[in-house]
């Protein structure tokens, strides 16, 4: 399988632990495609490298694995200022693997 974009909806959170960090759960069927277009040993923490599209903003970032299958997907608070995203906001996302 080809490197091809993943196109999706999901709602930004906030994580409850200390500092304010903000993500994205990559829910399982999206989970799966990434892992299957990933050829090359994970980086840290499981991490797999991609490129993130949300509104006019692209990036690149990793994803971080979750013990359920799925990934999760930090948004810095400069996306976040950028699209005028928050807490509970839906976004259409497309990440891109990155071997």
């Amino acid at each position: 399988m080809g490197i091809v974009p993943i196109k999706f909806l999901a709602t930004l959170w906030l994580w409850k632990g200390k500092g304010a960090w903000h993500f994205i759960t990559i829910e399982q069927n999206e989970s799966d495609l990434i892992k299957e277009m990933y050829m090359w040993p994970r980086k840290g923490f499981g991490s797999i490298p991609v490129k993130v599209t949300i509104g006019e903003t692209s990036w690149k970032t990793s994803v971080f694995p979750q013990k359920e299958g799925t990934f999760l997907l930090p948004i810095k608070k400069v996306i976040r200022d950028m699209e005028k995203i928050k807490e509970g906001n839906v976004v259409q996302l497309t990440i891109e693997v990155v071997n």
